[in-house]
């Protein structure tokens, strides 16, 4: 993988720890879930209500704590993910409760485009795990859809997943069906399986509904990534460097908790901060300023010792047009190139995380397959010099017909799967622009897809599980 470019400075990225551990100190932290508030005061940190204060010393021995790399294990062995270091790992985008249509129009999600782009997740070659929580399927009931949406994801793939981030009972639910699934909670706490999404609230809180998620995976030993969005300019301060320091904040306090619940636990520090876009008032991700935010925080979870998380493919756009295609690029190479080991939102974002689309999930999943093309950068042994087949063609000749092409050709060159790069008269024959291709070909995939045989046994069991949870949460 090609060496990280840094955008800050030794001296900048002190400052911006500098400042944070003034914010814990003196402004505070406020988590409304009284069992956290329990677990600070057991470590004797000041705290006044609901506001917890923490002291730079108790937080960087916590930080410290956690591991600087873990591993993620899938029920195939051979997609068990490395999380921290020089790895990357790609997945869909997350949390939408929108789909838009190729046409633009806009509906609410289903469980069949849950289960749809699982599948699409499932078959990508690019994408290294199906994510957690890929939209809203808004027509099952909220109380059993953290179940069908795990369910989703274990039977139509057999890459890594996330678990429920909804409260403290969704999570350990979450736990039990990845229990079940491995064979054992101590299993699962030797060799985590999951992964879920803890969001701050900013500025400088977290609620009971995530405090609880955090609480749960920490005491089970599963990982979790622990984001802040800052919107600068409307819940952060509009300079970049202020609203840093505030998400850096947010991500330690959470960091510093899991730590204390159970040392080890494996976290990832989690940044979706963009701007607030000053005419409209809404969030804007598909911006210089976001790929800035995701670049200085590979850098500051890199200072801490601990893997980060970035957006992937984000756009503003509303359809899987120009505007989504150049924005999308801008900010997963900013993530892909500076570091970020955990893309989330690489594939499907449209309209700053507020709607999926499968035409745009296709083409971000030809977008992430250049990017990792890039990162592999280039071959420098001695036989790719072709110094030898340079010597036999010649001054004026080619290289169309030598084997060193036949070979090399197919290791070197990333055949595009989306892209069309037909002669004029060959594409106006279709007429297909890239929207339209993106369009047939999840149709194609989905149609042609399989998903990983599972073991009848542990599926009963899975299926039983949720039977008996949906009875008691429909009560």
């Amino acid at each position: 993988m090609l060496p990280k470019f840094d955008i800050l400075t030794p001296e900048q990225i002190k400052s911006v720890h500098d400042q944070t551990m003034r914010i814990l100190e003196e402004i505070g932290i406020e988590f409304s879930y009284e069992p956290a508030i329990e677990v600070f005061k057991s470590f004797s940190q000041k705290v006044e209500g609901h506001r917890v204060y923490l002291k730079r010393e108790f937080v960087e021995e916590m930080v410290n704590k956690a591991p600087s790399k873990f591993t993620l294990h899938a029920r195939n062995p051979e997609n068990n993910l490395i999380c921290g270091g020089e790895n990357i790992i790609f997945m869909p985008g997350y949390g939408a409760p929108f789909i838009h249509e190729s046409d633009g129009t806009k509906r609410n999600a289903t469980m069949e485009d849950y289960n749809n782009i699982v599948k699409l997740a499932g078959a990508s070659k690019n994408l290294h795990m199906t994510g957690g929580n890929v939209v809203e399927p808004t027509d099952i009931d909220d109380r059993i859809r953290h179940l069908k949406m795990m369910y989703s994801h274990i039977v139509n793939s057999d890459k890594c997943f996330m678990g429920s981030a909804s409260g403290y009972e969704k999570a350990k639910d979450s736990i039990e069906m990845a229990a079940l699934l491995f064979g054992g909670k101590e299993v699962i706490k030797e060799k985590p399986a999951l992964i879920c999404l803890i969001n701050s609230v900013t500025p400088l809180k977290y609620d009971d509904r995530m405090l609880g998620a955090l609480m749960a995976y920490a005491e089970a030993g599963q990982a979790m990534v622990i984001a802040s969005l800052v919107m600068s300019g409307s819940t952060g301060p509009a300079a970049l460097a202020g609203a840093l320091a505030v998400q850096n904040a947010e991500v330690l306090a959470g960091i510093t908790l899991a730590q204390c619940i159970h040392p080890g636990t494996p976290v990832i520090y989690g940044s979706t901060s963009a701007i607030t876009d000053m005419a409209t008032g809404s969030l804007s991700i598909g911006n210089p300023e976001c790929a800035l935010f995701t670049s200085a925080s590979a850098q500051m979870a890199r200072f801490y010792g601990v893997p980060s998380r970035g957006g992937g493919g984000l756009t503003d756009a509303k359809i899987a047009d120009g505007q989504a295609g150049y924005e999308s690029m801008m900010t997963l190479m900013a993530a892909s190139t500076t570091g970020i080991n955990f893309v989330l939102h690489t594939a499907g974002i449209l309209q700053y995380f507020m709607a999926m689309s499968l035409e745009k999930f296709m083409i971000d999943d030809e977008i992430a397959g250049m990017v990792l093309r890039y990162l592999q950068g280039i071959d420098f042994d001695e036989e790719k010099f072709a110094f030898d087949v340079l010597k036999q063609v010649g001054p004026g000749g080619h290289f169309l017909t030598q084997k060193h092409t036949k070979k090399n050709h197919k290791i070197e060159f990333r055949r595009t799967d989306l892209s069309d790069r037909q002669s004029y008269d060959g594409w106006s024959k279709e007429g297909l622009d890239a929207n339209k291709r993106a369009n047939k070909r999840w149709q194609d995939v989905l149609a042609n897809y399989v998903p990983p045989e599972l073991d009848p046994q542990v599926n009963q069991l899975v299926e039983d599980f949720i039977e008996m949870k949906s009875k008691e949460l429909l009560k």
